[in-house]
């Protein structure tokens, strides 16, 4: 019996000082999940490394992290750089009154009275549709321009959480090997079942940012470039924010550049308004389904619902993380299911076997 109290006791006091250690953590939360990420995709270059120089790790894990930095880090910081001059750009316009999105809606509607028609025989009020259509565009603004300026704002410690990054990676080149096996055995799960959650995450992992990541990016670019090319405002504004959408199925960044062709139309720039909407449909569109079947397999691919559905979970609980989290909260969640219906759930030859008769 004292046994038994003292192993319970342990147990419960395990779990609360792991809860206490998660909720320690939780700061640092996406600089652990973006070095994990970084880690696991950057791992195959690291091992190929390692047998060139088996007996220098840290060597090794530093040539690795600088060749993440050149590659994936570096411009990423470019990027980020460019997008908060354009958005405090936007934001100013904005405030100014230089921007005024509710004149556009009037410039569709003059030159599209199709549209009065259709809304007003789906019994709805123009001139609600055409406020509430401005005050949305006036919202999707404010939020992408003072993101950015609110990033622009509080860049110390977005720089220190991308030290703590960088920092947590070299550990994870170096030590990685070690990490796992530790794990496995600390983990009361069952060593079978905890190789496969592992292979699961990593698959999930890689997949979710090949497949979703890297096509959205080449989707953003795309538009960002047309836009550019059209002499339109702020393209790479506009490109990460194609970016962005592009990460959440369905939608994509057809919610952009569709609306930006009519405008154009309406205007009188048909010749833009072609090219745009021809762009977007036939290259801007075809990225998706060109580029996600070569970087992702067939094994890793959730159906399409439960990617949508988790994606936008993730992003309103996770925020811009939420692309990866959600998918792979998704996977694990199928993976458990099917661990336990293999290996726990009652087979139905009992069950359905007719009583004995009496």
């Amino acid at each position: 019996m004292q046994k038994v109290i003292e192993i319970r006791s342990f147990i419960l006091a395990l779990a609360l000082v792991t809860a206490a250690f998660a909720y320690l953590m939780m700061p640092f939360f996406s600089a652990i999940l973006w070095a994990c990420i970084i880690a696991l995709l950057f791992y195959p270059l690291h091992l190929r490394l390692m047998q060139w120089l088996p007996r220098r790790p840290n060597t090794v894990a530093l040539i690795t992290l600088t060749v993440c930095l050149v590659v994936a880090i570096t411009p990423a910081l470019l990027l980020i750089s460019s997008f908060l001059r354009e958005g405090a750009a936007i934001y100013q316009q904005l405030e100014s009154g230089q921007l005024k999105p509710s004149l556009w809606v009037e410039q569709i509607q003059t030159a599209f009275p199709v549209i009065d028609t259709v809304i007003t025989s789906l019994g709805l009020d123009m001139a609600a549709v055409k406020q509430q259509l401005g005050s949305l565009s006036v919202d999707m603004g404010k939020i992408v321009a003072s993101n950015a300026l609110t990033i622009g704002q509080n860049t110390l410690a977005w720089l220190a959480s991308l030290g703590l990054m960088l920092y947590l990676i070299f550990f994870m080149f170096r030590d990685g090997a070690e990490l796992i096996p530790v794990l496995i055995r600390a983990l009361p799960l069952g060593d079978e079942r905890e190789r496969l959650l592992m292979k699961k995450f990593a698959e999930v992992t890689r997949a979710t940012i090949k497949g979703s990541l890297v096509v959205a990016m080449a989707q953003g670019s795309l538009g960002g470039l047309i836009f550019w090319a059209l002499g339109l405002p702020a393209p790479i504004v506009w490109g990460v924010v194609m970016t962005l959408l592009s990460l959440i199925p369905v939608v994509g960044a057809s919610i952009i550049w569709l609306p930006v062709g009519i405008y154009l139309l309406a205007t009188g720039a048909v010749t833009d308004g072609i090219i745009l909407i021809s762009f977007g449909a036939l290259v801007i569109g075809l990225v998706d389904n060109i580029l996600r079947p070569i970087l992702v397999g067939r094994d890793t691919k959730l159906p399409d619902y439960l990617v949508l559905l988790s994606t936008l979970g993730g992003f309103s609980l996770f925020g811009m993380t939420g692309f990866v989290v959600g998918p792979l909260i998704a996977v694990l969640f199928i993976t458990f299911w099917q661990i336990f219906t293999r290996e726990f759930n009652i087979t139905g030859s009992e069950e359905d076997s007719p009583p004995d008769q009496v």
